[in-house]
């Protein structure tokens, strides 16, 4: 069977259409998710980005994102965005170029960014080209 509206990195809606997908269909994109909730705990996480960082879910899930996970996104580019739209409550949608560095060399990625008021958890979206 042949998606009608697969899921791309750049999709519309993207923060209520990743809240609904199984674990297995989270394997199946092609870029990297975390998901996390509101004390930015780590509930969901791909095998995309799994393999591509090098860390496993056991490595990541249950944990802190930014203060344990991946401390590189703890600044005013990332976290403080997530900070912002939840203290205004507003939805976040920022599609940013970014450098990872934690634990690797320096891997130019693409980051977006998504929340949403109604929505449970929050997203970092990795795309790796």
């Amino acid at each position: 069977m042949i998606a009608l509206n697969p899921l791309t990195f750049n999709g519309a809606d993207m923060a209520a259409r990743l809240a609904v997908l199984s674990p297995a269909e989270l394997d199946g994109l092609d870029f990297g998710v975390i998901g996390f909730d509101a004390d930015t705990v780590v509930t969901q996480y791909n095998i995309y980005e799994s393999q591509a960082a090098g860390l496993s879910p056991e490595r990541v899930l249950g944990h802190p994102l930014f203060t344990v996970v991946a401390p590189c996104m703890n600044n005013f580019l990332v976290a403080q965005r997530f900070e912002d739209a939840e203290a205004n409550d507003e939805p976040l949608d920022a599609t940013l170029d970014y450098v990872l560095t934690l634990r690797m060399r320096p891997v130019k990625v693409a980051l977006r960014l998504l929340s949403d008021p109604g929505q449970a958890l929050r997203y970092v979206l990795v795309f790796r080209a």
